[in-house]
């Protein structure tokens, strides 16, 4: 073989290598660009969910703020009717006690 042709041979595998590597360093940057857009639209998806989360933590709270305010309104009832009743029973008594067509024992009373 001419020297030439050895010389050519050797450009062309040269250029071969070359483009090769230069496809595959292009195909290794778009993979990249494309993980690098699934990582953003990840990002962008997971600031939403937190959003979200957020808002609902914050209602949960409301929420749980004013069932406690209720509880503690409905026990304050249930106090002040256990008042009133100890109060209406005590009234009767005091009404049996002073009515004189009542007969009240002292070991009968309410």
């Amino acid at each position: 073989m001419d020297t030439w042709v050895i010389v050519l041979i050797i450009v062309g595998a040269v250029i071969l290598v070359a483009l090769l590597f230069f496809a595959s360093r292009r195909m290794r940057d778009r993979k990249l660009e494309q993980r690098r857009g699934e990582a953003g639209e990840l990002r962008a998806q997971s600031e939403e969910v937190a959003q979200r989360a957020e808002q609902r933590e914050e209602t949960a709270q409301r929420e749980a703020e004013q069932a406690r305010r209720r509880r503690e309104a409905a026990e304050r009832e249930a106090a002040q009717a256990q008042a009133d009743r100890q109060m209406a029973d005590e009234r009767a008594r005091r009404a049996d006690e002073i009515d004189p067509d009542t007969d009240t024992d002292d070991d009968e009373r309410r």
